[in-house]
């Protein structure tokens, strides 16, 4: 058995932290989009705060840290790094004692799922199955490098910021486009501000998650399926916009969506926006826990008292009753 050693991180450790995440890999595409890299930041300091932990440790001579935050209300940790990365031909022992302890940190703090982000061709994609995650979904990265213009024949749609009126229609919209399973896995980050699109008859048909940061702005739309092919990139480059608008930086900074499987028919539409591929992911969910209900019997005698008297079960055998029903 390996020795074990993982705990939560504490103020001696930050040296060895900051020289593991040098080395690490992100698996959360909305910071990996926006923020720093790692070889540039530090990502200890990457989300201070109680919804953050991490751990750090050894197993055997190999150290290794990871860090997951909690999404408030949510009961979901996401993680958000894992350092160092895994290299293909080497044991992932260290990695699932890490990935395993971080369940179980996360099921204590109430999450009832551990999620994550991982480029479909990584080593470590194959090590998180092993450790129990499932793909829940498949998503893709575009990128749209600075400098490139929106074309001409192209408008960009007018959208809104949302309000607290919305909400139930943004709800229906949600519920009605991304499948079931992955709706809890699925939600916009709570850093991020949406705005609505109207289409006929005034009704909402499209959101778009906007999070911005030093390295990039992140969008993530819900559009419905009823919207054609070439208001979809509307869509998207009144977004673009409205990003520019809030921080005049989507001209200076790249521009990512994220496209979940059940939105690949904007691939279209950022085509023509002058968007690129650049990572295939897998949304993989651990469930931590689940609720049990556990079933309270009342005594045999109490509940026969609970029945009415002109109800009370027959005390004859049931094998005379069978022969006097055959007379």
């Amino acid at each position: 058995m390996p020795e074990t050693d993982i705990h939560a991180a504490k103020l001696v450790d930050i040296p060895v932290i900051q020289r593991l995440v040098e080395k690490g890999m992100l698996l959360d595409s909305e910071l990996a989009c926006t923020r720093e890299v790692i070889g540039q930041h530090k990502l200890t300091n990457l989300l201070p705060g109680r919804s953050v932990v991490t751990l750090v440790g050894r197993i055997d001579s190999q150290r290794i840290a990871g860090q997951f935050r909690l999404k408030a209300g949510e009961h979901l940790a996401q993680i958000v790094y894992i350092a160092p990365g895994l290299t293909e031909n080497r044991s992932d022992t260290a990695w699932l004692e890490l990935v395993d302890s971080m369940a179980a940190e996360a099921g204590r703090r109430g999450a009832h799922m551990l999620t994550c982000e991982v480029d479909e061709d990584s080593p470590l994609f194959v090590t998180l199955r092993t450790a129990g995650f499932a793909v829940y979904a498949r998503q893709e990265v575009w990128k749209r490098a600075t400098g490139v213009s929106i074309p001409d024949d192209i408008t960009p749609a007018d959208l809104q910021p949302e309000t607290d009126a919305d909400a139930m229609e943004v709800q229906l919209l949600y519920c009605n486009i991304v499948p079931r399973l992955v709706q809890p896995v699925a939600v916009p980050s709570s850093e991020s501000q949406g705005f609505v699109y109207r289409g006929a008859g005034d009704r909402i048909q499209g959101y778009i998650a906007v999070t911005e940061g030093k390295s990039g702005i992140y969008l993530m739309p819900f559009l419905h399926p009823d919207i054609p092919y070439h208001d979809a990139a509307s869509i998207l480059a009144g977004a673009i916009l409205r990003a520019n608008a809030r921080a005049n930086r989507a001209e200076k900074l790249p521009v990512y969506v994220c496209v979940r499987r059940f939105q690949d028919w904007l691939e279209e539409g950022l085509t023509e926006l002058g968007f690129e591929s650049c990572k295939q992911q897998a949304v993989m969910v651990r469930h931590i826990a689940a609720g049990i209900r556990q079933a309270v019997f009342a005594p045999l005698k109490q509940a026969l008292e609970a029945v009415p008297v002109g109800i009370r079960p027959p005390t004859t055998p049931i094998s005379k009753s069978v022969i006097d029903q055959g007379e």
